[in-house]
């Protein structure tokens, strides 16, 4: 029987399969993870439905799989293997050497007959000006998908229809992408969350107009709080970083400019003002960022921040995330205050209206009091959707982090 794609719910309409658990002929159990599956939510590992043996792996490592696809053909024991959607032709008697050559599809693969596609693949192929029975069909009872006419149009494998006289007059110039290229360059495929990065990161450029806000901050009396409060939290075990401080200040902020706590619904053209507190912040890991949320910022001390801010780094980096962890923010920080560098103009983390930037901190000579001194400051940038927030908004809520940061009071000594 064809094992599909299930409905994982929270509107999730497709996936990238990372990695295959299982390989053909292997014998599978019911709940037994068959696949890691990355979705714009989170990376999965699905379970089998079925008990029974692989007899195909229909989607391979890198394809996208949307819900209800065939991911693979799971039979009874001993049955026989189901045919391979891609060899549908009858070629005649082979040679043992061709045999045991790799098959690949190309116009050898025409098929004759009726072919199944869908009026919309149809078109396409149509504009494209491909012969559909010359493309190898990967979908349900070998029916062509757009994806096939794309892939068979990549390699080259396809038989092209007659032209009309515009497409040949048309100048055939290669693509520069697909030249031959020599041994000084290395193609990576976009895969996995660099995928869902780029992806997500597209996505947020074409749809928010953004502006980027800069301005400094005079971290010194901040780094003495920090300094003397770490020995209560090394005590309890816990790292105090900076961040957990400038979230607090940033809570503030927002609750005094909530238009930053916001989003747009472009679909009733409605602006959504957000009356609970949830910061996503930034982790660098092997595989790319992740934007784990930290929710419910008011009701958390400095020392129940630093917690939460280590626990979902640590669960980031070793792919440990929940689903529900990387959900539901409304506001979000990223910190490259570590790698170097004056400033930043960071892309909103969509559909939120604004992201907050940090950088270096390190010593600087200012003017304070008619005197040349050396303070420890910092830039922080505020890239905001223009669509939702004006420039002043931006540049007053910058101001209030600020006047938080260089004015802590005892409030950033709440490390119970």
């Amino acid at each position: 029987m064809d094992w599909k794609m299930p409905d994982l719910g929270e509107g999730v309409q497709e996936g990238e399969i990372l990695k295959w658990l299982v390989k053909e002929g292997d014998k599978v159990s019911l709940d037994q993870h068959l696949v890691e599956l990355m979705t714009d939510k989170a990376t999965m590992e699905i379970p089998s439905s079925v008990e029974g043996v692989v007899q195909e792996i229909v989607l391979k490592e890198g394809a996208i799989a949307k819900i209800g696809q065939t991911l693979a053909v799971i039979g009874e024991e001993g049955g026989e293997k189901t045919v391979d959607r891609k060899e549908t032709i009858d070629h005649g008697p082979q040679t043992m050497d061709q045999k045991q050559k790799e098959k690949v599809y190309g116009p050898q693969s025409i098929v004759h007959g009726p072919v199944l596609a869908s009026p919309a693949v149809r078109q396409f192929a149509r504009d494209k000006n491909v012969a559909l029975n010359s493309v190898a069909g990967t979908g349900p009872g070998g029916r062509v998908l757009k994806e096939d006419v794309e892939e068979a149009i990549k390699k080259g494998t396809i038989d092209y229809g007659p032209q009309t006289m515009d497409q040949k007059q048309k100048e055939k110039v290669p693509s520069p992408l697909s030249m031959v290229h020599g041994p000084k360059e290395e193609r990576i495929p976009l895969r996995g969350l660099r995928r869902k990065i780029a992806e997500h990161m597209a996505l947020s450029r074409r749809t928010a107009a953004h502006f980027t806000h800069v301005d400094e901050v005079d971290m010194t009396e901040l780094v003495m709080i920090r300094e003397s409060a770490k020995p209560a939290a090394t005590e309890k075990g816990v790292k105090l970083t900076y961040l957990p401080f400038i979230m607090k200040a940033v809570l503030r902020a927002l609750q005094k400019y909530p238009i930053l706590n916001s989003s747009l619904d472009d679909a009733t053209h409605e602006i959504i003002l957000k009356k609970y507190y949830n910061v996503g912040v930034a982790v660098a890991t092997d595989d790319g960022l992740i934007v784990p949320v930290i929710k419910n910022v008011d009701s958390l001390s400095v020392l129940d921040l630093a917690r939460e801010i280590f626990r979902l780094g640590e669960a980031a980096r070793n792919h440990k995330l929940t689903l529900d962890e990387l959900k539901g923010g409304t506001f979000t920080i990223t910190n490259i205050g570590s790698i170097g560098g004056m400033f930043s103009a960071p892309i909103i983390n969509y559909p939120e209206v604004a992201i907050m930037g940090l950088h270096q901190i390190k010593p600087t000579p200012v003017v304070k009091d008619d005197k040349i001194v050396v303070r420890q400051m910092m830039y922080i940038s505020v890239s905001a959707d223009h669509r939702v927030v004006d420039g002043a908004e931006v540049a007053a809520f910058v101001k209030e982090v600020i006047h938080f940061l260089e004015h802590p009071g005892a409030a950033f000594l709440e490390l119970v």
